[in-house]
């Protein structure tokens, strides 16, 4: 039996919302939750899972494999009962926010989720979102009232990406768009291929391929 050294708490962040406006099943997107968390528990940490509301996670029918991985199963066990944001008390030494459209909903507009990346922020912990995972950076805001990726390089799902998906016109808003308005310096790379941006202890990945590379980069911080 493999003895794993533990090493902390990382904690993962994860949609509540469902359905979009139309009507259209959405949610998490499985690929960005099932990768990371097995990275982060294969390299000693605890996972603790939380989101907005608590309870299960509604997942993306659009991202559920055909044939499902043991990392896909274990995931889905987890996403069957999250903590409520509002209930976490248990410390931890570094933030991930998975994607899927169903963050474009919630994210922004939650306060319990802006302050996670605003404590992040002032605390200097290292925090990962990757895809539609930072819609959370779009509500949070420094003490003097800032946007926390003003002036931070950053990268998300990208207008085209959006547009490839046929999903523009469903969401609130285009993420590419509102972080750049807010001031982050955005980057992006060919439609979904993998591009991870590191600015200091920030982390962001621009869509499902960027998953992995996103969090052993988020590893690499720890590591330091």
């Amino acid at each position: 039996m493999q003895i794993v050294e533990f090493l902390g708490v990382i904690l993962m962040i994860v949609t509540s919302h469902g359905q979009m406006d139309n009507g259209k099943p959405t949610g998490l997107w499985l690929e960005e939750f099932s990768v990371p968390y097995e990275q982060f528990t294969e390299a000693g940490y605890v996972v603790i899972v939380a989101s907005p509301q608590g309870g299960k996670t509604p997942v993306d029918p659009r991202s559920m494999p055909e044939e499902l991985t043991e990392a896909d199963k274990q995931a889905l066990k987890v996403l069957e009962s999250t903590i409520s944001l509002e209930e976490l008390q248990s410390p931890y030494k570094a933030v991930f926010f998975a994607g899927g459209h169903g963050t474009m909903f919630d994210f922004p507009n939650d306060e319990n989720v802006s302050a996670v990346v605003q404590n992040a922020f002032e605390k200097d912990l290292p925090i990962a979102l990757v895809c539609h995972g930072p819609a959370a950076l779009v509500g949070a805001a420094l003490p003097d009232g800032t946007a926390v990726v003003k002036g931070r390089k950053v990268t998300g799902f990208t207008n085209a990406e959006e547009q490839a998906v046929n999903l523009t016109k469903e969401m609130p808003f285009l993420l590419e768009d509102k972080l750049s308005e807010q001031g982050g310096e955005f980057s992006s790379k060919e439609i979904f291929k993998p591009h991870v941006v590191t600015d200091g202890n920030l982390v962001t990945g621009q869509n499902p391929a960027s998953s992995k590379p996103a969090a052993e980069a988020l590893l690499n911080l720890l590591k330091k």
